[in-house]
C-alpha cells in the first residue's frame, strides 16, 4: 500500500466511508470515520443545496478531514410513454401505500450547479464525483476550490478517461458494490468483473492514486483489494447498521433477515442499475422497468418513502452491496477498525 496518498488527505486509516445517498450517510458517521483515522463523505445526491450546507457547517465544526459526494448530470432519457407504461404497471402497488404516481418525467440535474455554487463558497477538502465526468468548465470551477477530486470509475476505459480529464484519484468501483453503479453508461451491460481484478487494471494502466470499493466487508477482502494495488478501500453496506448510520428501520431489519436471498442489480427503482437486496418489487419489476434516470427515480419515490414508513420492505430499495451479511451493530469506528487489521 502507498500510504502517501492516504497521509496526503490527512488521515492514517486505510478504510473510508463511503458515501450514501437518501439518508443512511449522516454527519455523524462521516465524523465517525475520520476520528477512527479514515475519511467519511457526505452524499450530496438528492439533497437541497440548504441541507448539505448545513451537513458540511456540523462536520467542519468537528474540525476532522472529509469529502463531498456530487451526482454529476448524466440524464438517461425516457420516453415518456415508456414511463406512463410503467406507471401503469406500478398502479397497483401505489394504491396499497394510498400514493399517486405521477407520469410526467422530471429530469433534474439534482441542482448540480447550486451545489458547485455552494461548494465555491463553502470549500471542502475532497469532492467525489459518481456517474460521470463533469464538463471542462464545471471541472475547472471545482479544482478552483482547491479540493482534492476523485472520481468513480466502474472501467479501464473510465478511468482513463478520468485521468485525462485531470482529476486527482479515482474510487475504482466493483458492481459488486451496494446502490447506485456508477458506470458511466448505465444502459450498458453491467460488468462482472471482480474487484480485485479490475483494481490491478487500472494501477497497471493509470498512474493515479485509487480508493476500491464494491463488496468489500472483512479484513481479507479489504487487504486483498490492498494487496491488488488500491490505496484504500471505501465500505458503504457494512456501516448501514452502525450506530451512526441514518438507514431506516426497514431496511435495517432486512439486513439482518436471514431469510434474504442475496441481491440484485436492478434498474426497477430509479431507471439506473444498483445493487439491492432481493424482495417482491425487484422480482415483478426487474425485467419490465424501462431505462430512464432521474425519471424513474422520480417516479417511484413517493412509494418507495410511503412503503419505508409502513414497514414494507418488499416495496422498499434495500441497497446492499455482496458482504450484506456481514452488515452489524455497533459504533462506525469499531467496524472500520476491524476491516482495516490485517488478516
Amino acid at each position: 500500500m502507498n500510504s502517501s496518498f492516504i497521509r496526503t488527505l490527512g488521515v492514517d486509516l486505510p478504510v473510508f466511508a463511503a458515501p450514501m445517498a437518501g439518508g443512511a450517510g449522516t454527519p455523524a458517521l462521516v465524523v465517525a470515520a475520520a476520528r477512527a483515522g479514515g475519511l467519511g463523505f457526505l452524499a450530496a445526491g438528492y439533497k437541497t443545496p440548504q441541507a448539505l450546507d448545513a451537513e458540511i457547517v456540523t462536520v467542519e465544526a468537528a474540525a476532522v478531514p472529509f469529502g463531498v459526494n456530487l451526482f454529476v448530470p448524466n440524464p438517461v432519457p425516457i420516453d415518456p410513454a415508456a414511463l406512463r407504461r410503467y406507471a401503469e404497471l406500478l398502479a397497483a402497488e401505489a394504491d396499497r401505500h394510498g400514493v399517486t404516481l405521477d407520469p410526467a418525467p422530471v429530469e433534474d440535474d439534482d441542482r448540480w450547479h447550486d451545489k458547485l455554487d455552494l461548494l465555491r463558497a463553502r470549500p471542502v477538502p475532497v469532492i467525489s464525483l459518481t456517474f460521470g465526468i463533469p464538463g471542462p468548465a464545471d471541472l475547472a470551477a471545482l479544482r478552483a476550490t482547491g479540493a482534492l477530486l476523485v472520481q468513480t470509475v466502474t472501467s479501464l476505459d473510465e478511468a482513463k478517461a478520468a485521468a485525462a480529464a485531470g482529476v486527482d484519484a479515482l474510487a475504482v468501483q466493483a458492481a459488486t458494490a451496494g446502490g447506485h453503479y456508477g458506470t458511466f453508461t448505465p444502459s450498458a451491460p453491467v460488468t462482472g468483473i471482480a474487484l480485485t481484478d479490475l483494481v490491478a487494471a487500472v494501477r497497471h494502466a493509470v498512474d493515479l492514486p485509487s480508493i476500491a470499493a464494491g463488496g468489500l466487508s472483512t479484513p481479507q477482502d479489504v487487504a486483498a483489494a490492498l494487496r491488488a494495488g488500491a490505496d484504500a478501500a471505501a465500505v458503504g453496506t457494512v456501516l448501514l447498521r452502525s450506530d451512526e448510520a441514518g438507514t431506516s428501520a426497514v431496511h435495517r431489519a432486512a439486513l439482518a433477515d436471514p431469510d434474504r436471498t442475496g441481491t440484485v442489480v436492478t434498474r426497477a427503482f430509479t431507471g439506473r442499475p444498483a445493487r439491492a437486496l432481493r424482495n417482491e418489487f425487484t422480482d415483478r419489476y426487474a425485467e419490465l422497468a424501462p431505462y430512464g434516470y432521474p425519471a424513474v427515480h422520480h417516479l417511484t419515490a413517493g412509494l418507495r418513502r410511503a412503503a419505508a414508513a409502513a414497514g414494507d420492505a418488499e416495496r422498499v430499495h434495500l441497497w446492499a452491496g455482496t458482504g450484506y451479511r456481514q452488515a452489524a451493530d455497533g459504533p462506525a469506528a469499531a467496524i472500520l477498525a476491524r476491516l482495516a487489521a490485517q488478516p
